[in-house]
């Protein structure tokens, strides 16, 4: 006999209030148009958009086995109030790149609509935004082929191990088959490098390391181990048993010839490396990435803004502040005021993300309600 659990209502972080517009924000063109800057130099082109704290996957890092309480759909942006505030990120506070992400994304029926809608916008440059989308791939063989066609540019897909039995456990859905079958599509779609998504944790897949990289590899596919980060239960990470960067490339190191990228990082989240076929560097194998937010934080040059699905502006992923703009278009705000204020929310900016003070405290919303 099943019996239900009651779960509380999501938590959000304060919101900043609308009057706290600081004096030294810069004023805005003549047109209206500003970028989204802040007070140490760096500046926003990239629009993470959640569109749905929702998720069928159930991974252990994540959530709980029986889920956690959805936002009420009434509390979800809609269509229309999602492309706006994309428009005025786009055409008013120069924005380049747009990545949709959730929960998970696919699950929002209307994506290929909101796809095309947002590919149809100018951005500063006269050029249509750039869009990717952040997915687990379930459903996605179905769906590529029209994603593709709507305007979708590039695809990261969410895959921790390809060994069945530790992929089921780990996200307690038997569904392996079903991503692997989604990136073979987005390879015959022409989506171009397909990049794979892989945590790192210790004691569940660490030594999947090696397998998962090669598989990758020979897919053609772009792979960026990522560092366990305190986005999830409470309960489920600690500083001390992260797997580290430098634990994750020496484990590569030890199976594959590898080089430091040449091309410059700049704002990318991942340190790449180039992996030849063999010792004298003559014949390329393909790229790795490592994505070492905790060890060799990136923070000054993050160029990310970020929108939850409730409507809410979030600076930084583990920020426990966001700016609630949802209610104040739905009260009838102009453009030019949403935009100051989305400004202003950005003009706080930290300089870091505060990881590794003493005294950090894990954002109250999981990764799920906030976008990755």
């Amino acid at each position: 006999m099943s019996t239900s659990v009651a779960l509380p209502d999501p938590t959000t972080p304060p919101t900043s209030p609308v009057q706290d517009i600081a004096n030294d924000l810069p004023a805005a063109n003549a047109d209206g148009t500003r970028l989204l800057l802040d007070r140490y130099g760096r500046t926003a082109r990239d629009l993470r958009v959640s569109l749905t704290d929702k998720c069928n996957l159930r991974c252990t890092y994540c959530m709980p086995a029986e889920g956690l309480q959805w936002m009420h759909n009434s509390a979800v942006l809609t269509d229309d109030e999602v492309i706006r505030l994309v428009r005025i990120a786009v055409e008013k506070l120069g924005v380049r790149k747009l990545r949709f992400t959730g929960g998970e994304p696919l699950l929002r029926k209307s994506l290929p609509s909101i796809i095309e809608r947002s590919k149809a916008l100018t951005t500063d440059t006269g050029d249509a935004p750039e869009i990717a989308l952040t997915t687990n791939g379930l459903g996605l063989d179905k769906r590529v082929a029209s994603l593709s066609a709507a305007g979708l540019d590039r695809i990261n897909i969410s895959l921790d191990t390809i060994d069945k039995a530790k992929y089921t456990a780990l996200t307690r859905r038997d569904r392996l088959d079903h991503v692997l079958r989604s990136i073979d599509k987005c390879a015959e779609a022409g989506l171009s490098p397909i990049k794979i998504n892989a945590l790192v944790m210790k004691g569940v897949n660490e030594n999947d390391v090696v397998d998962l990289a090669a598989f990758a590899l020979d897919k053609g596919a772009q792979l960026r181990f990522i560092e366990q980060m305190p986005l999830g239960p409470r309960e489920a990470w600690s500083r001390e048993d992260m797997i580290t960067a430098d634990e994750i490339l020496a484990k590569l190191q030890s199976s594959f010839i590898m080089t430091p990228a040449k091309q410059p990082r700049g704002s990318a989240p991942a340190a790449l490396w180039d992996v030849w076929k063999n010792a004298d560097h003559s014949v390329h194998r393909g790229k790795l990435g490592i994505i070492s937010s905790v060890s060799y934080p990136f923070c000054g040059d993050c160029d990310r803004t970020r929108l939850t699905a409730d409507g809410a502006i979030r600076t930084c992923l583990f920020s426990n502040r966001e700016t609630q703009l949802r209610d104040l278009l739905r009260a009838g705000a102009s453009d030019d005021e949403l935009a100051t204020i989305w400004a202003a929310a950005m003009w706080e900016k930290l300089p870091g993300h505060g990881i590794n003070d003493e005294g950090f405290l894990q954002p109250a919303r999981t990764m799920s309600a906030i976008g990755g």
